[in-house]
């Protein structure tokens, strides 16, 4: 029977894969890997965000229901034991990187002037347990990770992205964040830096946020 591509294979074509393999190979996320690689691991995350999975075994039955088409997707079957060891031990810098390409790429359409650009900053925080979450547990009792965005506010989407665990503090993920030269940054007050402050204003850009009532302005 004739092979017919579907939206998903589609939709895999405008991932860079050969950005994708450089950061494999840069972070050696596929050595000693005998059983996954990461790009078939990229593509199970991909499937069960898509799908609207909200486990592993779902994951793990929605692919193996379309076990047929992996090949054409350059992808192989998963278990949920692998994918799950997969999660816990690959470097996640390798999806990171490959996120923020993404934008930039995506940005270079969505050009304007840069006194316009209104950045968002903020970060979530989730409760994590069982297998592969080791990596955030910061006491015996507690266990998360944090995610940290810059959103750009024009152009509804997110232009950076960061996961710690839960104990990190926002501003000491922000410090580490791009800067976008005389671009406006609206954060609260986890963001409450002199020194960072300084960073952005000698970079040109405006500052939205609250101040806390001991602090000394001169206007």
């Amino acid at each position: 029977m004739r092979h017919e591509n579907s939206v998903f294979h589609d939709l895999l074509k405008r991932i860079p894969w050969a950005a994708f393999e450089r950061l494999v190979e840069e972070h050696q996320a596929d050595k000693h890997v005998r059983r996954l690689s990461t790009k078939s691991q990229l593509v199970a995350l991909l499937y069960g965000q898509l799908s609207g999975a909200v486990s592993l075994r779902e994951i793990v039955g929605g692919l193996q229901s379309h076990s047929s088409g992996l090949y054409h997707l350059g992808a192989q079957p998963v278990s949920r034991s692998t994918l799950a060891d997969a999660n816990g031990l690959r470097p996640s810098a390798v999806f990171a990187e490959l996120f923020a390409q993404m934008v930039s790429r995506a940005g270079r359409g969505l050009k304007r002037a840069v006194g316009e650009a209104v950045h968002l900053i903020d970060s979530s925080s989730l409760r994590l347990s069982g297998a592969g979450s080791d990596w955030a547990r910061f006491s015996d009792q507690a266990c998360g990770a944090k995610v940290h965005v810059v959103y750009d506010a024009n152009a509804e989407r997110p232009i950076y992205a960061a996961v710690t665990p839960a104990n990190v503090n926002d501003i000491t993920a922000a410090k580490v964040m791009p800067i976008e030269a005389g671009a406006t940054y609206v954060f609260d007050l986890g963001y409450y830096d002199f020194g960072w402050w300084a960073k952005l204003n000698a970079a040109g850009c405006r500052i939205v946020t609250r101040l806390k009532s001991h602090t000394k302005l001169a206007v």
